[in-house]
């Protein structure tokens, strides 16, 4: 084991400089592959309403995103299969990507999983909003894929894409407030992804809605306490998060005003300090190896709209490298607790602009 983990860091000393290569491509896209149609373990977060639903396998509540222990992480387990797809349409293991995802991107399958959301009590809030998210993710890597594999794809999981859209039009004029958590429900990270979907597919109602939504949550945030994350089970920074949704949502320089006033010199130096992983068995815990990854993701974001003489653009860019560099060796030491999601944290902080 020791010498897989030397060999894969000699493999990834690219990543310093914030390079995918094929062959790591190939090593990270077996852990999707594998978990994709492995059903258990499971967590389905299903509430039940009778007897007779409450022992329904993972497989007849979610005929596609089923495996990889829970549903978001399938689906963005597809995503990320996808992505290396269109990196790499040479990948020596396509073919065998190819045909798993073909089984899954069927319009009648979609169907049933679009079903899903509102058939239940309390089943229309399902995944809202982390999984919601990484959907339009998956979405917007089909959309902007011109093949004639990408469109049907594409084409087959548009009611599944219209039902999460649909879902999320209605919640966000009565959402008050925003969850600030490291964890699945942040609504900053779920209306980046979002407000990416929106302007990709010219969505302009829903990106309205998104662009106002942010700066009534974030807008007024002054002097963040970034100093006190993270959470012992976060995946998420929320002050990064917030900053990333702002430099989407605000003109340029408009943004540079609010960011000045948004983090404390306190803040920055703890969200730029590796997140420590003291147990990468524990399913929680290993969340902080995720951690690095969208914390990587956030700051290359935030810095491609920074000025080449501001004092956060390569403090961020350096520190989005070093986080890239460190935790892709350790990837593979976390068991399923990792391996089910990791991989796609790693491949989007890796390929993010």
């Amino acid at each position: 084991m020791r010498i897989f983990i030397l060999a894969f860091l000699i493999s990834v000393q690219s990543f310093s400089q914030q390079q995918l290569t094929e062959e790591t491509a190939l090593k990270l896209s077996k852990l999707p592959l594998h978990c994709i149609n492995t059903e258990f373990p499971n967590k389905t977060s299903h509430l039940s309403d009778t007897k007779k639903d409450a022992v329904l396998l993972p497989t007849e509540l979610h005929p596609v995103f089923y495996g990889c222990l829970d549903w978001h992480s399938s689906v963005h387990g597809h995503w990320m299969l996808v992505k290396l797809l269109k990196e790499f349409p040479n990948l020596k293991n396509k073919d065998s990507i190819i045909t798993v995802l073909d089984q899954s991107f069927q319009k009648d399958k979609m169907e049933l999983e679009a079903a899903y959301f509102g058939k239940y009590t309390a089943s229309n809030t399902y995944e809202r909003t982390y999984g919601w998210a990484w959907l339009l993710k998956l979405d917007e890597e089909l959309y902007t894929w011109n093949t004639d594999q990408g469109k049907k794809w594409h084409a087959a999981l548009q009611p599944l894409t219209v039902k999460i859209l649909s879902l999320w039009k209605a919640y966000l004029p009565k959402q008050t407030y925003p969850n600030r958590t490291g964890v699945h429900p942040n609504t900053a990270f779920g209306l980046c992804f979002a407000y990416d979907w929106a302007k990709t597919t010219h969505e302009e109602a829903f990106l309205q809605q998104i662009t106002q939504k942010a700066k009534d949550f974030y807008y007024p945030n002054t002097a963040i306490p970034a100093h006190l994350e993270p959470d012992g089970s976060d995946f998420f920074s929320p002050s990064l998060q917030e900053a990333d949704i702002m430099k989407r949502v605000l003109p340029k320089e408009e943004f540079l005003k609010w960011l000045k006033k948004y983090f404390t010199k306190e803040g920055v130096a703890q969200i730029c300090s590796l997140p420590m992983v003291s147990d990468r068995s524990d399913y929680q815990i290993v969340h902080l190896d995720g951690l690095s990854f969208s914390r990587a993701w956030n700051m290359k974001s935030i810095a491609s709209a920074l000025p080449k003489n501001h004092p956060l653009k390569q403090q961020f860019e350096t520190t989005a490298n070093q986080f890239i560099s460190k935790s892709l060796p350790v990837l593979f030491e976390s068991g399923y607790g990792g391996g089910h999601w990791l991989a796609s944290f790693a491949i989007y902080a890796l390929t993010v602009e």
